[in-house]
């Protein structure tokens, strides 16, 4: 894939973050969904490329556009899967909390997992620790492995979860261990990929999240060198049934990144909406705005940080 589209997706998901930034704290979750939703779309179809939706806004019956299936560009260039989140925690948009980002991956046609939308235990960490973790570990030794790695006390290490209910057990569990946790209300993707940067100061994710955000997640972590694995979790037969109608075949396999995505030429895009572990938000200028972006490419392992000063009056134009 031309490396020159890792910065033409840049301008899609800094677009989509400078209009939902827009709804920041007025509790419009939806309002702000829609605006990044159709300037993400907007600025898609501006680009040289043949693209399939294979994760976004949902089917098409419930989905007006990004849906899954749905073609984006011009219809010429490179034949590309892309799976978005135009705006992860819409909740944190909303009541002005932090860790809300655009959020785009890219790949060749039919390598990314078509991950259906339920949820997926995972685990992930950065280089140092690769292949020291397993979601069939305990907990405990999970957390013992990663400080061995790391070379760390085990009452240093900092593990990021979801704030949800169905993780009390596993809380429960850290505590006892002993490690460090770090709450977060929403953006499981920003959470997955921290371990795998090195001044975030998060050395772990655990716990249950949306399956789409693992492959967004993965598509970064590919280009990180860092690990991840995934386990499909179904609620009932009517989750099963989806799952095996988008492809997957192996209900209960446990997914490492190779099987999430499965090449070395995936790009990675975010910008910030609000100010998270990663990125900051978008700042408004007045006569313009300020954006924190991060992309990265699987294949030659580059990361790029990117500060855009855009000089608009009103409405941006992309």
């Amino acid at each position: 894939m031309d490396r020159n589209l890792a910065l033409e997706f840049v301008r899609v998901t800094e677009a989509a973050a400078i209009a939902s930034a827009r709804w920041v704290g007025k509790g419009e979750k939806n309002k702000a969904d829609d605006a990044a939703v159709k300037m993400m779309r907007k600025t898609l179809n501006t680009l040289l490329i043949d693209g399939k939706i294979v994760i976004g806004e949902g089917e098409r019956d419930d989905a007006p556009m990004l849906f899954i299936g749905e073609k984006v560009g011009k219809g010429n260039g490179h034949k590309i899967d892309i799976a978005v989140d135009p705006l992860e925690c819409t909740n944190s948009v909303a009541y002005g909390r932090p860790n809300a980002m655009a959020v785009l991956a890219a790949a060749p046609t039919e390598t990314l997992l078509h991950a259906p939308d339920m949820y997926m235990n995972k685990i992930a960490v950065g280089p140092r620790a690769k292949g020291m973790v397993d979601l069939d570990f305990s907990v405990e030794k999970n957390i013992k492995a990663v400080a061995k790695a790391l070379q760390k006390d085990i009452k240093d290490i900092t593990v990021m979860i979801l704030d949800r209910e169905r993780h009390h057990d596993l809380v429960k569990e850290i505590r006892e261990v002993g490690a460090r946790i770090y709450f977060i209300p929403d953006g499981d993707v920003s959470a997955a990929i921290a371990p795998s940067l090195p001044d975030s100061g998060i050395d772990m994710l655990m716990g249950i999240g949306a399956a789409p955000e693992g492959v967004l997640a993965a598509s970064a972590i590919s280009c990180l060198g860092g690990d991840m694995q995934g386990r499909l979790i179904f609620k009932n037969e009517q989750e099963k049934e989806r799952a095996k109608k988008m492809g997957v075949k192996d209900l209960d396999k446990k997914m490492h990144v190779k099987d999430l995505v499965r090449t070395d030429e995936a790009v990675f895009a975010a910008t910030g909406v609000t100010d998270g572990p990663i990125l900051r938000g978008v700042r408004f200028t007045g006569k313009g705005a300020i954006t924190h972006s991060i992309v990265m490419r699987a294949k030659s392992k580059t990361v790029r940080f990117i500060e855009t000063h855009h000089n608009f009056e009103g409405e941006p134009q992309y």
